[in-house]
């Protein structure tokens, strides 16, 4: 297996075009760039808590405090807020 010249790049588009149709390609490739967006604003959005809770606070929180906290919310991508949805935090319900 080597590299894979000219001919064979157009063989692999001819066989995906014919297997797929040239109608459902735009819609696959719009799908695949909205999947691929939603996953870099998952990533980012990971990083940036990860920032924010690498710091320990000087005092620990109450339970109090993290009731009356906003709900975080999970957008489809940025600026999307027709799916948006609110999260619910897991809570540590086991008795030890």
């Amino acid at each position: 297996m080597g590299r894979l010249g000219p001919t064979e790049i157009i063989l692999i588009l001819v066989v995906i075009i014919l297997l797929f149709g040239a109608k459902k390609l735009p819609d696959m490739a719009r799908s695949l760039g909205k999947s691929a967006r939603i996953l870099k604003s998952e990533a980012k959005a990971m990083k940036s808590d990860d920032q924010q809770s690498a710091p320990a606070p000087a005092d620990p929180p109450t339970a109090g405090t993290q009731d009356q906290a906003a709900p975080r919310t999970i957008q489809a991508a940025p600026g999307d807020v027709t799916s948006s949805r609110p999260v619910t935090e897991p809570s540590d319900t086991t008795k030890r």
